[in-house]
């Protein structure tokens, strides 16, 4: 009987782990479900114009943007564990494939499709990879300083890349986010004053219904008026540049380059932008199952973010992860399970079919008028200030990381900041702390090296490992007294040169007639001495070790 009941728990393991959305899919009230379908077609409104938006940040034609937000955020849905997160396109990894794709092609040809498929086929392998072998603490070492950094740097080649849109420059060329400063500054009397015109309306119709509608579709109502007011000033389109045409239909079957020279190319990328969108997603399912009082499964997330955009390559998607925007509307609208953001994809074909012809008047600046609000709403000023304040360290890896985002490949730029912060972090640990101290209710085998003239106590506050023994023995070398007692307390490891540095000075007090006395030591390092041959002089209870 145990063993079945272990067997039972191993099976419902094994399909929460492989078909999570049995556990939700099948609960719901006829209340539940009409929450969920009201939250879902929000979400699938809200998507079309971001979507678009998305997709020409990526260099990408405007419907693939939609495209992955059918597909790749039907199957994270299922397949993950956050109850509120919306997956799909979002800004920092559309500017982050346009960056990391642009070197190797020129965006909109017919490669740079397939490298972005075969880009987004090699981050679901990548994603889905740590989620099966349970790699996902993996994530971790992308530190939240390192996250604000990317994404304000890429809020800042997001806005300096629409600027051209908003200016009426659309035929401005260059080639990175340096090079495109001059070309501007150059171009400024050849402004269109009705491109920016149409950007200023839009912009002040999107903060105006944030402010004082903030539940209707304000970018939606925003696009509206400023393709009215396009046609009005612009009818030809000669001044005031539009959307290419979009095809309306499903999502076409598409196929990744998987030629050796291919992966090998991508592969470096497809590593820096699927810790990437892992971070994001991460991040987001935290955040809100913080809010209530939930638990995500990180593993499960990664293994659903991992086969959206697996399978989201063979569905004309790119590269996709969770929607701090929409996740927000999708609770507010009263989610209560993926079930919302499911119907969101579903609900989001019939909207593709008729809005398609449609697009084809949306004027470019508006879109960039757009892409402007969402660089600004990138930056985490709270997180800026916060760093500013509390953290040198902290300060200096988010400015590293800004620095590399603006200044190389944005994926080498993750990987700087992650350097920055392990080298930081490695700097703390390789120098503890070692101070001078006093020893309070000093236990009964200390009181006769305490007593006598020539005693110095110091306190080390820091593991004793290889990286730490020779900054920790500089600070040793400088006790001129014979007995010394090293408070231990503050020593929550110690490996094999630690314990060598400590015989070390073991053998260097008794050549002048003293002792070396660990006081009040972790058993984990009491332990490891007694096996290296370090015997206690004094009774247990004490808690000191005489060298």
């Amino acid at each position: 009987m145990p063993s079945l009941g272990r067997e039972s728990q191993a099976s419902q393991g094994s399909q929460r782990r492989w078909l999570p959305f049995m556990s939700w899919l099948c609960h719901h009230s006829p209340e539940t479900v009409r929450r969920d379908a009201m939250a879902g077609l929000t979400g699938a409104v809200l998507v079309v114009p971001q979507g678009v938006a998305y997709a020409m940040l990526a260099g990408l034609p405007p419907q693939y943007g939609l495209y992955t937000a059918i597909v790749p955020a039907a199957l994270a849905a299922l397949f993950g564990s956050s109850k509120q997160m919306v997956s799909g396109p979002t800004a920092a990894l559309s500017i982050a494939l346009f960056a990391t794709l642009q070197p190797m092609v020129e965006g909109g040809e017919a490669d740079f499709l397939s490298l972005a498929l075969t880009l987004t086929f090699l981050v679901g392998v990548f994603q889905l990879a740590l989620g099966v072998t349970r790699l996902g603490v993996l994530v971790d070492l992308v530190s939240h300083s390192v996250v604000t950094g990317f994404t304000a740097g890429a809020a800042v080649i997001i806005a300096t890349s629409q600027l051209p849109y908003v200016l009426g420059l659309s035929s401005l060329d260059s080639s990175g986010f340096l090079a495109l400063w001059p070309a501007l500054l150059a171009h400024l009397d050849h402004v269109h004053p009705e491109a920016l015109l149409v950007a200023a309306l839009t912009l002040c119709l999107c903060l105006a219904i944030r402010r004082w509608a903030p539940r209707w579709p304000g970018m939606l109502v925003a696009l509206a008026g400023a393709s009215l007011l396009a046609a009005i000033l612009d009818p030809g389109g000669d001044q005031i540049p539009r959307i290419m045409a979009m095809p309306s239909g499903l999502p076409p079957l598409s196929m990744p380059d998987l030629s050796l020279e291919t992966v090998q190319m991508l592969t470096p990328g497809a590593v820096a932008l699927g810790l990437l969108g892992l971070v994001e997603a991460a991040a987001i399912s935290r955040a809100f199952a913080a809010r209530h009082g939930e638990r995500v499964d990180a593993n499960q997330e990664f293994i659903g973010q991992g086969l959206s955009n697996l399978a989201g390559a063979f569905f004309s998607s790119y590269i996709s992860s969770g929607s701090f925007t929409r996740s927000g509307i999708n609770a507010s609208a009263g989610a209560g399970s993926p079930l919302a953001a499911l119907l969101s994809a579903i609900m989001l074909v019939p909207i593709v079919l008729l809005a398609a012809p449609l697009l084809e008047h949306v004027p470019m600046p508006a879109m960039g008028a757009l892409l402007l609000l969402v660089a600004v709403n990138l930056v985490d000023r709270h997180s800026i200030r916060e760093a500013f304040a509390t953290s040198r360290s902290e300060t200096a890896v988010l400015l590293i990381t800004f620095a590399s985002t603006l200044m190389l490949a944005l994926e080498f730029a993750i990987y700087f900041g992650v350097l920055a912060s392990l080298t930081l972090y490695l700097r703390r640990t390789t120098r503890p702390p070692v101070v001078a101290s006093e020893l309070i209710n000093a236990p009964l085998g200390l009181q006769e090296a305490l007593t006598a003239p020539e005693c110095e106590v110091i306190r080390i506050d820091g593991s004793l490992f290889f990286g730490a023994c020779e900054s920790v023995a500089q600070r040793l070398e400088k006790t001129a007294q014979p007995n010394l007692v090293i408070l231990a307390a503050g020593i929550n490891f110690i490996d094999l040169s630690g314990i060598h540095l400590l015989q070390r000075q073991a053998r260097r007090c008794r050549a002048q007639g003293g002792r070396l006395y660990l006081a009040w030591p972790k058993p984990d390092v009491a332990t490891r001495l007694t096996r290296a041959g370090i015997h206690q002089d004094t009774p247990a209870h004490d808690h000191v070790i005489t060298l």
